[in-house]
């Protein structure tokens, strides 16, 4: 057999290393210096191919995407989430909409880019291991091809959809291929334009439409990996963001070919209890697109996986309440939803989100003050005054493992993509081409008991969008908003033009001129 000796870049030491320090980032800087040991890999045995491959999951799951602050960040950009809560840097960084020199050396907004680009050079480095396994496979092995072609779309998926929402919070940014794992080149790539970003992701989900599984992602090889559908997903959502507000965009013709193909496949549908959803009864449901996958392995002991590796990093955690009764519903008490989305949903008769969504701290907030969830968890008031917790991110404690209370939400996923927003999108094209959307969306409205609607509008499905995705994390209200041209009715301190997109920080400005202006 033919062993050869290489650099691995291992996700979790760059993590350890140059992503998660504020202020120690080196991105744009050598990421060299901290790879791994020389080792010995034997690119013969494909049985070892799909490790790269698993290393590109963990970059996303554990490299930030779900990281707190980062969640934090977009999270709040929207008027969904209570300003007056979390980081002052934060509240200045998006409700005032400042880019000064304080901002652009915000710790957690270089935290962010460095591991979002950490990410995506794991990618690259996971590609050229398995070209070195692809120069291994014979002419005549067309299964091992085959598997080869799909692990690159994998890949190449992570890659494309770390680009995009790198893009969504920084504008213009470097796209980075294959040719980043030369450090030099690191230090004078420049930035791409917004629309060529899109317009990349939507070239590189052509090639991963074509290479992935065609099945649902609870039916995938590895259950829960990427497949054929998460990829017109992205691709749709790229196009959608390309099209804007205009109705005469080509792009709307990607976002109905895309989503078609989803529906029409027959393979998904809504999960039928929108609070459960939520929880573990609603892991891995046939409306999953696309989840970020954490457990405690079911056993009362051993070890945990979270969001970030550790404790206080756990995507669910920090968004607890902080609740002196006691037990395990206790956390940071981040992610306070907003007075706004509360009347939101009042206005709308949405007591399903409503119930799904917001959950009560006590009273009004008032410490000394007692509320019980719908499954009889009590939560407590507190000296902050918050009045909920964002009910997304809460797991029961009768759901969680006998043993493990104290690792709250270390047994539940993350939803990023759900079937859900497919018949959003759907319904939105159609409806900007003179079409009806009604079917589609009213199998959203539906799914929560709402009446259906007949000749829906655009800012009827625009509203419906804004109320299932209330609170959620990727940043899709301020998305709309913006994309739409609502953001600065809407959002106050809002400038078109200035507001968009955070400030690349100041530390990589410095290393790499290239991205100044």
């Amino acid at each position: 057999m033919k062993n050869s000796k290489h650099k691995i870049w291992i996700l979790s030491l760059l993590t350890a290393t140059l992503f998660i320090l504020p202020g120690c980032s080196d991105f744009l800087d050598n990421p060299l210096e901290n790879q791994t040991p020389s080792v010995t890999i034997d690119y013969t045995d494909m049985n070892r191919m799909y490790q790269p491959v698993s290393g590109t999951y963990g970059s996303l799951s554990k490299g930030g995407f779900a990281s707190w602050v980062h969640t934090f960040i977009k999270t709040s950009q929207s008027d969904d989430i209570d300003p007056r809560t979390g980081y002052s840097e934060v509240n200045e960084l998006i409700h005032t909409y400042k880019s000064g020199a304080v901002i652009k050396g915000f710790w957690a907004l270089d935290d962010m880019w460095s591991r979002y680009y950490g990410t995506i050079l794991t990618c690259n480095s996971a590609l050229t291991e398995l070209d070195k396994f692809g120069a291994n496979i014979a002419a005549t092995d067309e299964a091992n091809k085959k598997l080869l072609a799909r692990y690159q779309a994998e890949v190449r998926f992570i890659r494309a959809l770390t680009h995009y929402f790198v893009s969504r919070s920084f504008g213009n940014v470097p796209i980075l291929g294959i040719e980043s794992v030369d450090p030099a080149y690191l230090g004078t790539v420049g930035k791409s334009k917004v629309e060529d970003v899109r317009k990349h992701v939507i070239e590189e989900m052509d090639f991963c439409i074509a290479n992935l599984e065609d099945v649902r992602p609870n039916e995938a090889a590895h259950k829960g990996g990427l497949t054929k559908y998460t990829a017109l997903f992205l691709k749709a959502k790229a196009a959608m963001d390309l099209a804007g507000n205009d109705n005469g965009s080509v792009y709307w013709n990607t976002v109905l070919e895309s989503t078609n193909q989803i529906i029409n496949s027959n393979k998904f549908s809504l999960f039928p209890d929108y609070y459960q959803l939520w929880k573990k009864p609603g892991k891995l449901s046939d409306e999953s697109i696309f989840e970020l996958q954490y457990t405690d392995f079911g056993n009362p002991t051993g070890d945990v996986v979270t969001s970030g590796g550790q404790v206080w990093d756990n995507f669910h955690l920090f968004q607890a309440p902080q609740n002196t009764y006691g037990g395990p519903i206790n956390g940071d008490g981040w992610l306070v939803p907003s007075d706004a989305a509360v009347k939101f949903l009042k206005d709308r008769n949405d007591a399903v989100r409503m119930k799904t969504t917001i959950q009560l701290c006590g009273i009004d907030g008032r410490p000394g003050t007692f509320s019980v969830t719908p499954d009889g968890d009590t939560i407590s008031g507190n000296t902050a005054g918050k009045k909920y917790f964002n009910g997304k991110a809460y797991l029961p404690k009768s759901q969680m493992t006998p043993g493990r209370v104290d690792w709250y939400g270390a047994n539940n996923n993350v939803r990023v993509f759900r079937y859900a927003e497919v018949l959003l999108m759907n319904a939105e094209v159609k409806i900007r081409k003179g079409q009806s959307g009604d079917i589609p969306l009213n199998l959203v409205r539906q799914r929560v008991g709402l009446t259906p609607l007949s000749k829906a509008t655009i800012q009827q499905l625009l509203d419906e969008r804004h109320a299932e995705f209330i609170c959620e994390w990727w940043g899709e209200r301020f998305n709309d908003l913006v994309r739409t041209d609502q953001a600065a009715t809407v959002l106050q301190g809002f400038v078109k033009g200035e507001s968009e997109f955070f400030p690349i920080p100041q530390a990589q400005e410095d290393r790499n001129t290239n991205l100044k202006n």
